[in-house]
């Protein structure tokens, strides 16, 4: 089995990797730290993805930011910043959507294979009950929007991919530490284990949803 993890330097890209290393997987890994990757930039992330050679099982993206390293995810209308709202969509919803361009490429022709990304419960407006975090809410609602049309037009090529959003759940990492608060947070390594878990057990009928670490599907 092939994997490739795309922000394997990160929290959970990187206990992903550890998991799936341990499991026999052969792994490979795009960081910016290892690999110069910067998913904000689509030269480097054309670069990078035209050098990988697939097939890969699974192709797990692990990359996106609260804020931009100068700011913090706002609180109010008044504290919206246009530069600050397009760095954070530049990670969160075109970077990701630049590396889904390859996708097709990249996965079984004719078996299953599976194209994870990690979103955010925040990004469903169904479930926004107080507001706040506009860029980091938008950008994660127009990355669920974007595996869902992915997932219909691989689907037509790719009779057995999948692709899918995942919230890890609140995961004790530098991005998140500052603003866990009051949030029951878990471990890198056990929130992996859990979205494995979840993809292991994900079928062609489930591309394009959007579901929870525990494999709960989170509304829209």
């Amino acid at each position: 089995m092939r994997a490739l993890i795309i922000g394997a330097s990160g929290g959970i890209g990187g206990a992903v990797t550890r998991h799936l290393e341990g499991q026999k997987w052969e792994v490979a890994t795009l960081s910016r730290s290892e690999d110069g990757f910067d998913v904000g930039r689509a030269d480097t992330v054309e670069r990078c993805m035209t050098q990988m050679e697939g097939p890969f099982d699974l192709i797990f993206i692990a990359v996106g930011i609260l804020a931009p390293l100068w700011g913090a995810p706002e609180k109010a209308l008044t504290a919206l910043k246009a530069d600050d709202m397009a760095r954070v969509f530049a990670v969160n919803t075109i970077g990701p959507a630049l590396i889904l361009r390859h996708a097709a490429r990249l996965l079984p022709k004719d078996g299953r294979g599976v194209v994870a990304t990690l979103s955010a419960r925040v990004g469903s407006i169904g479930d926004n009950q107080i507001g706040g975090w506009y860029s980091y809410r938008a950008s994660k609602a127009a990355l669920n929007q974007i595996i869902h049309g992915a997932a219909i037009e691989l689907g037509r090529s790719h009779r057995q991919s999948i692709c899918v959003a995942l919230h890890p759940g609140t995961v004790e990492t530098p991005f998140t530490a500052k603003y866990a608060d009051r949030h029951k947070t878990v471990p890198a390594e056990d929130a992996a284990a859990n979205l494995l878990r979840v993809i292991k057990r994900l079928t062609p009928e489930q591309s394009g949803g959007f579901f929870d670490y525990a494999g709960k599907e989170i509304p829209w």
